[in-house]
């Protein structure tokens, strides 16, 4: 199930996608691996590709 932080990383990376994990961490106020851990996640489920 996604929340707000997860749609936020999808509207962050469609704006754009070679936006790297660590300034997207900053966006969302995570430190980065949670944020990369979440892209990986959203990767796997097929949300993102």
């Amino acid at each position: 199930m996604m929340d707000r932080i997860d749609k936020r990383i999808i509207s962050l990376l469609q704006q754009d996608a070679g936006m790297p994990a660590r300034e997207i961490a900053e966006k969302v106020n995570l430190t980065p691996t949670p944020c990369w851990r979440r892209i990986q996640r959203l990767e796997n489920d097929g949300v993102i590709t």
